[in-house]
């Protein structure tokens, strides 16, 4: 992910009031298989998405009316469709950028780069978008901002008191992680997740191992430096590609790759 996204801690501080009252809800995530309590709710993710989306677009160059945003929503519609979280709406959008990228926001947003989208055939563009909405689905950045803030720091959020130094430090949060790449177990899981969404969705899963050796041997090209959001160093790409193989065999069937 380039570097101006770290222009994108500070957002508008109108995420104070789309905020609204919520309490503790307790929920199966089928996702993560798991009964989960959270704090933030649906409707107040959606809102802070939309908020940070906002941001992106003003700070970054944003592609529309394209082949390539064509292609991106009808194989991210699919996708979405056959994913474990259907209340959200999802959104599909291009940055232009050469880097072999992509990141999600919370509320359904996801954000893949130019290059990436032009590197990867529609197989293996169903996998990285089926993994950026396994992170949606299994709430990973609400459950990260959650753990960093507090209870009673996020309630302030919801209820739209504690001024904007807070709500400031929530964005930052989620910021960092989607910078710095999630946890070892949340990655896996993500991984895990787009093998199941790509396969039911009509893609060959594979295309989860081809784009990461794609990325390896980008990432070997360009030297130590490199650094891809998608191509975390926790864990090891070599650990990732065993797994996913590991998911695939455990599917009934793999259907032929689409050009």
């Amino acid at each position: 992910m380039p570097n101006r996204l770290n222009k994108l801690f500070v957002l508008p501080f109108a995420i104070c009031y789309l905020l609204s009252a919520s309490g503790c809800v307790t929920i199966y995530n089928p996702a993560t298989q798991k009964r989960e309590t959270l704090l933030i709710g649906t409707k107040q993710e959606v809102s802070l998405g939309q908020s940070m989306d906002r941001q992106i677009q003003r700070e970054l160059p944003i592609l529309k009316d394209t082949p390539q945003q064509e292609r991106l929503d009808r194989i991210g519609q699919k996708v979405a469709g056959a994913s474990d979280r259907q209340d959200l709406e999802y959104h599909f959008k291009i940055i232009k950028d050469k880097d072999l990228n992509a990141f999600a926001v919370p509320g359904g947003f996801v954000y893949l780069n130019s290059g990436l989208i032009d590197a990867a055939g529609d197989d293996e563009l169903a996998c990285v978008l089926a993994h950026e909405i396994g992170h949606i689905a299994a709430r990973h950045s609400v459950k990260k901002l959650q753990a960093s803030l507090g209870y009673q720091v996020v309630m302030n959020i919801i209820w739209g008191v504690g001024g904007a130094q807070t709500v400031s430090r929530a964005i930052s949060i989620t910021f960092n992680l989607v910078s710095l790449g999630y946890s070892r177990k949340d990655e896996f899981l993500a991984d895990k997740l787009a093998v199941k969404y790509a396969y039911n969705s009509g893609f060959n899963p594979q295309g989860m191992v081809t784009f990461f050796e794609k990325l390896q041997k980008e990432a070997q090209n360009r030297g130590p430096d490199f650094n891809l959001v998608f191509l975390s160093s926790h864990p090891p790409i070599k650990e990732r590609i065993k797994n996913a193989q590991n998911e695939i065999a455990n599917v009934s069937r793999i259907p032929e790759s689409r050009p």
